[in-house]
C-alpha cells in the first residue's frame, strides 16, 4: 500500500479513528494487526520472513539479557545478527554475487557453477516469488527493518535496552505501518516506551501531524512524480537525448529524490504524530549544506547515524590515528552504497562520497596546518553550498543509473561533459510545465530556508493552509500512484 492513494488515505483515517477509540491494549493489537495488513497489501508471502526474523530477535534479546557469560551473550548476538543480514543478504545481494562470480569465471573460460537463486527456492514457493524475468522479488523494505531489528540486539548486548517481554510490543517495534518500508530507522530507546504508552487526543500533534502529511504528500505527488517525467525521459533515451537535457534531468533527479524520500518521512513522521508517537527527524534541508559531510548529516540521517554508531565507531572511528579514521571513512560509505542495492552503480556512488570525506578532512587538515582560514560571509557560504551540490548530483547520476551497467553512467557523464548550450533541450513537458518544474525547486528552496516546517501554532492558519495544500496537490499533482524510490531497498 503507497502512501499516495485513496487506500492509504482511507486506511490512514479508520485506523487513527479506531485508535483514539480503544484502551492502551486494544490499541497495541490494532496497530499490530493493521501493519501486517498494511505489509501484506505488497506480497502476503513476505510478512513470513518478518515474523521469523521477530520470533529470533525476541528470544535472543531476552536471552542476551539473561545470560551472565559474555562469551555466550557475544554468541547469542551474532546468532541473531547473522540471522538478519543472511536473510537481506539471501534474498537481496545473492543475484549481484553469483552475476559477478560467474561474470569472472566466464572471462577465464570457466563453466559457471554458481546457480542462480530461482533454483534454491522450492517450485511451489517460487510461484509467489519469481518475477516474470527469473528474479527473486526482495521483500520490501527488507535493508530497514532488518537494520531496526539489529539495532535492537546490540543496544541490549551493550546495556544499553533493557529486553522487550511482551512480544506483541516488540513484534510492534519491527513492524509499525508508518515507517515500516521506508524508515526511518528507529532506536529501541527512542520507540519500545512510547508502544507501552497511553497517549491522549492531542489536537496540537493532530495539526502538526495531518500538516506533515500534507506537506509530504505535495512534495511526492506534485514535484518528485512531476520532475521524474522530465528524469526518465532523457535517462531512458540517453542515445536520443544530448548533455544539456541530461545536465537538466541529473539537477531534476537530485530534487526528485529528495522529494520523493523526505516526503515518505513527512508522511511516516505525521501519521505517527497524530496518534501521539514521535519518530526521528529523517531529512533537515539536506541541499544546504556547505560541506559533503554536514550533507550526511542533514540526508537520511536515521541511516547516516545508525553506521555511525554500529559501524564506524565499532570499527574505531577516529580513535586509532588519521589514516585508520581514512579507512573507517571509506569503508563506512561503501557498505552504504551496498546498503542500497546489489550493484556496482550503487559501490561507485558509496566510494564517491567515501572519497569526498576523506578528501576533505585531508584538505582540513592541511590548511589548518598552514594556517589558512577562508573567511565566512554569505558569499563564500554561497560557493560552499553550491560547490556540495554539485559534488551530490555528480554522484546522484550512478545512483539513478542502479539497474543499468556501470558504462551507462559514465555515457552519461560524458554527454553532459561535452554538452552545448545550443543543445534543443528535450523533454516531455512544453515550455509554461518546464517552467513550472523549475518554480517548484525555486519554492521548495526557499520554504525550507525559511521553514523548515510549516508552522501550525495558529489553529486559524492551519485550516486555511491544510485544505490548500490538499487541494493544490490534487489539482496540480500527478495521481499516478508511483512507488516510492526507497521502497526499493
Amino acid at each position: 500500500m503507497v502512501f499516495n492513494s485513496i487506500q492509504f488515505i482511507i486506511f490512514f483515517i479508520v485506523v487513527t479513528l479506531a485508535y483514539f477509540s480503544l484502551s492502551w491494549r486494544g490499541r497495541w493489537m490494532l496497530l499490530l494487526a493493521t501493519s501486517c495488513y498494511f505489509y501484506m497489501v505488497f506480497k502476503p508471502v513476505f510478512i513470513l520472513i518478518l515474523f521469523g526474523t521477530i520470533i529470533i530477535d525476541y528470544y535472543a534479546g531476552i536471552w542476551i539479557e539473561k545470560s551472565k557469560d559474555p562469551k555466550q551473550k557475544k554468541l547469542l548476538l551474532i546468532i541473531s545478527l547473522i540471522s538478519n543480514i543472511g536473510i537481506l543478504a539471501f534474498f537481496k545481494y545473492y543475484d549481484f554475487l553469483q552475476d559477478s562470480v560467474n561474470s569472472v569465471l566466464n572471462s577465464m573460460e570457466i563453466r559457471s557453477i554458481v546457480p542462480p537463486l530461482t533454483r534454491l527456492i522450492p517450485p511451489r514457493i517460487a510461484e509467489w516469488m519469481v518475477t516474470g524475468e527469473g528474479r527473486v522479488l526482495l521483500p520490501i523494505g527488507l535493508s530497514f527493518h532488518t537494520f531496526q531489528a539489529m539495532s535492537y540486539t546490540i543496544e541490549v548486548y551493550r546495556g544499553n535496552q533493557t529486553a522487550e517481554r511482551h512480544f506483541g510490543i516488540y513484534a510492534l517495534y519491527v513492524m509499525f505501518y508508518p515507517q515500516l518500508v521506508a524508515g526511518p530507522i528507529e532506536r529501541p530507546q527512542h520507540m519500545l516506551f512510547q508502544y507501552h504508552s497511553f497517549f491522549k487526543y492531542d489536537f496540537e500533534q493532530v495539526k502538526q501531524g495531518l500538516m506533515q502529511m500534507a506537506f509530504g504528500m505535495f512534495k511526492k505527488i506534485v514535484i518528485a512524480d512531476r520532475l521524474a517525467e522530465v528524469v526518465d525521459f532523457n535517462y531512458n533515451d540517453i542515445n536520443g537525448t544530448n548533455g544539456l537535457s541530461l545536465l537538466v534531468a541529473t539537477v531534476f533527479f537530485a530534487f526528485q529524490i529528495y522529494c520523493d524520500f523526505s516526503g515518505y518521512s513527512d508522511i511516516a513522521i505525521g501519521a505517527a504524530r497524530v496518534m501521539g508517537f514521535t519518530l526521528m527527524d529523517n531529512f533537515r534541508s539536506p541541499y544546504q549544506s556547505k560541506s559533503v559531510a554536514e550533507f550526511w548529516g542533514r540526508w537520511h540521517i536515521s541511516l547516516s547515524s545508525w553506521f555511525k554508531d554500529y559501524l564506524y565507531i565499532p570499527l574505531g572511528g577516529n580513535r586509532k590515528g588519521e589514516f585508520r579514521k581514512y579507512i573507517n571513512q571509506f569503508i563506512v560509505f561503501l557498505v552504504s552504497g551496498l546498503w542500497h542495492g546489489p550493484s556496482w552503480n550503487f559501490v561507485i556512488w558509496g566510494g564517491l562520497h567515501g572519497t569526498y570525506q576523506v578528501t576533505a578532512s585531508i584538505r582540513d587538515k592541511w590548511m589548518k596546518k598552514a594556517g589558512i582560514d577562508i573567511p565566512k560571509n554569505n558569499f563564500t557560504n554561497a560557493l560552499s553550498v553550491i560547490f556540495t551540490f554539485i559534488l551530490v548530483t555528480f554522484a546522484w547520476v550512478f545512483f539513478r543509473n542502479k539497474e543499468a551497467p556501470v558504462k551507462r553512467s559514465f555515457t552519461i557523464l560524458g554527454k553532459i561533459a561535452d554538452l552545448s548550450w545550443a543543445d534543443p533541450l528535450l523533454t516531455p513537458f512544453n515550455n509554461v510545465e518546464m517552467w513550472f518544474c523549475v518554480f517548484l525547486v525555486a519554492f521548495l528552496l526557499v520554504k525550507e530556508h525559511y521553514y523548515e516546517k510549516i508552522p501550525t501554532g495558529s489553529t486559524t492558519l492551519f485550516f486555511i493552509l491544510f485544505p490548500l495544500i490538499a487541494f493544490l496537490t490534487y489539482f496540480l499533482g500527478l495521481v499516478t500512484e508511483n512507488q516510492f524510490i526507497y521502497f526499493q531497498f
